[in-house]
């Protein structure tokens, strides 16, 4: 009978309905103050209206309403009640057919973007210029040092085949978003909340901490667990700082002297690049990899969880490390 009741109440979600609710899970766990956020979309609205009709013809309006370019919807069929879906940290074509094959797929989601999204990756890095002046950094200097990086990753992004996945999905009758900084964001605040202010001496004792987390347990079974990529278990931690779990892909690694001159001691990322790693040890500074699968399945996971409780069926694919905590 409970579980009769339990059903009745579940609501029906849309696509729509469901991405409405990304949005608003992201700009929640966003280190940003809403009210910043407000400003940013209200500032962008003002230049909109500004514009040539020209210029609003090329302008990406969803970009007006939607902080985080980096996370669309990218093809819709049919907005529909969604019962199953197909969940990936990348998906392809070949994760399309497997949709195929499965059978009643209702949406598929991509973490990392596709499409539009991945054509205005760029644009979400601002983030990492807040969040860095949050900790210590001046904004002139994290501003100033990030420009030439959002440029270089866009001019990177701006060859690739962006259209590959969604014209799979449009040809094989899919529905399919991709929910990028927005899970990244909540997966960066959730290891703010573990390891921030924990008054952690050593690096060890933040290693442990981290490997208590279900996605970092699971991914250490298949050798891809937490690491130390500069420093050593037995370093003092100092000041802790989540710099590389949000905002697209990795900053400058020009502002790791900065950080060091901001009392910043330990960096916990998702990966690190050999360039970055090399600023970081000579800004003498602990870098924590805890991973990148693992943290992108976490802050999935975390949307995921909410969907879970409206009823929804989910299929784990492509590098996701499904763990639920409903």
């Amino acid at each position: 009978m409970n579980q009769i009741k339990k059903a009745k109440n579940k609501k029906i979600m849309t696509i729509k309905e469901i991405f409405t609710l990304a949005i608003k899970m992201g700009i929640d766990a966003d280190f940003r103050e809403n009210e910043m956020i407000e400003k940013i979309l209200e500032r962008k609205k003002e230049k909109y209206e500004k514009m040539s009709e020209e210029e609003k013809k090329e302008f990406d309006t969803e970009t007006l309403e939607n902080p985080y370019s980096d996370s669309r919807i990218l093809h819709i069929v049919k907005d529909k009640e969604i019962k199953k879906i197909l969940v990936g940290i990348d998906i392809e074509p070949a994760e399309i057919l497997m949709a195929k094959e499965i059978g009643d797929i209702d949406l598929i989601i991509s973490h990392h973007p596709l499409g539009k999204a991945l054509a205005h990756l760029s644009d979400v890095m601002e983030l990492q210029c807040d969040v860095l002046n949050q900790y210590g950094v001046p904004i002139n200097i994290a501003e100033g040092l990030m420009k030439e990086k959002i440029s270089e990753v866009a001019r990177g992004v701006n060859s690739a085949n962006h259209q590959r996945t969604v014209d799979a999905a449009k040809i094989l009758g899919f529905n399919l978003m991709c929910l990028h900084t927005i899970c990244d964001n909540l997966a960066a605040k959730f290891l703010r909340e573990k390891v921030e202010n924990k008054n952690f001496l050593y690096i060890q004792d933040l290693m442990k901490t981290l490997k208590e987390i279900e996605e970092y347990k699971e991914a250490i079974k298949i050798g891809a667990g937490p690491k130390i990529f500069v420093g050593s278990p037995e370093n003092r931690c100092g000041k802790i700082a989540l710099t590389e779990i949000t905002g697209g892909t990795e900053g400058s690694p020009k502002l790791y002297e900065k950080m060091a001159n901001a009392g910043i001691g330990t960096i916990v990322g998702m990966h690190v690049s050999e360039e970055h790693k090399k600023e970081a040890e000579m800004a003498n500074i602990n870098v924590v990899i805890a991973g990148h699968m693992s943290s992108d399945s976490l802050g999935v996971n975390l949307f995921l969880d909410e969907l879970q409780k409206k009823g929804i069926e989910i299929i784990p694919c492509s590098g996701l490390i499904r763990v639920s905590r409903v």
